[in-house]
Order: C-alpha cells, then structure tokens, then sequence
C-alpha cells in the first residue's frame, strides 16, 4: 500500500512514518507540509491512501482535499485532526473523505488506512457517536429548499463570520465579481436585503 502523508508537524509527520513503515505492507512514499503540497503530491504519485492533517498553515486539509476529489473522485483520503469539530466532520463527510481520526489515537491509524485502501469508510469512535446528532441538526434546515447550493452556503458562513467580499474571494479562490455575483443571488433566493442580514439568517438556522 503505497501513501502520502501530509502535516505542517514535522515530529507528527515523522512518528507516522516510522511507525507505519514498520508493517512491510506499507510504503509512504512521501510527505509533505500543507494542502498544496497534498496536491502537488497527489498529482506526482497517486497513492493508493493519502493522511494527512486538516489543519495546516495555507491550505488546510479539508480544502485540499476538496481539490483533488474534484480532479480524481476516485481517491481515498483519510483525514487526522486533534479537534473533534462538528463542522469540520461535516464537510469531511459532504466532502466525500473516506476517514476521519484524532491525531492521538496512533494505534487506529494503520487499520483505518488498510480498510480505506480496501474501500471502507472510517471514522474514530468519538466521531461516530457525534454522527446522528449532526445528521440530526443537518436536517433542521434545508438551504437547498432555497435553491441553495454547497458553494452559496460556504459564503453565506463566511459572511456571518465577517469576511469582505475580498477576503472570501481569497478563501475560496475565485474573483471579487463572482462573489459580488454570488452574494446577488443568495440575496434573491433567501429575499434578504444586504450581507448583515445573511449573517442574521445563518445564526438563526444553524
């Protein structure tokens, strides 16, 4: 089983080695710092399981891996984190990420890479009895009843987090004008006035 394993943690990235690499079954064949070499490295060796961290300086993990489920669906990317944050097992989840682990639980990790490499899914233990409440709290409010979509969420949240057009257009790499596009159209489909009262509606249907 060949991976790729990603964290801006130097120590994290060399303990992982050595102790994956003491099963002869698997061969990291290389490491790397932040979501854009997640990319990069990807693209160069197209392991059979990429791990790596989600928060990172840059592009974090989640982003990362949004961008190369896009450019191969067909890849398995096994996430690690040492926060067990509801939003970001949502997105992992909406995302299509076929595992979610705590960083901490080192003796998880080698199973959960050999059953994602056979196409399982896998999420740590904590994480799977968080699942049904956040299903639960998913179906509390449905934006796509709005016509919605998963892109015009993300800004609506980074509105209400007090991101500029400018800043969103950063985060999301996409024009200014695309964003002021977008913000128009969220503002019709929810029949909103301006960008205070999106960060209004989104607390109140969280």
């Amino acid at each position: 089983m060949k991976i790729v394993i990603v964290d801006d943690d130097c120590l994290v990235t060399e303990a992982l080695k050595t102790i994956l690499q003491t099963n002869g079954d698997v061969e990291v064949a290389a490491t790397g710092i932040d979501g854009e070499d997640a990319c990069r490295l990807y693209r160069q060796y197209c392991p059979d399981v990429l791990l790596m961290d989600i928060r990172m300086k840059g592009m974090n993990g989640l982003e990362a891996s949004e961008h190369i489920l896009q450019e191969y669906p067909e890849a398995k990317i096994l996430l690690l984190t040492t926060f067990l944050d509801d939003e970001y097992i949502v997105k992992a989840l909406r995302l299509g990420a076929k595992g979610y682990l705590l960083k901490q639980d080192y003796a998880s990790i080698l199973p959960a890479l050999q059953a994602v490499n056979l196409g399982q899914t896998v999420f740590g233990k904590e994480i799977v009895s968080k699942i049904p409440d956040l299903i639960r709290k998913e179906e509390k409010f449905d934006y796509s009843s709005y016509g919605i979509n998963e892109r015009e969420q993300e800004i609506i949240r980074l509105i209400a987090d007090g991101y500029s057009n400018r800043e969103i257009a950063a985060e999301l790499f996409l024009s200014e004008g695309t964003i002021r596009n977008y913000l128009s159209a969220i503002l019709d489909k929810l029949q909103l006035r301006d960008r205070t009262q999106v960060a209004v509606f989104y607390y109140q249907h969280r």
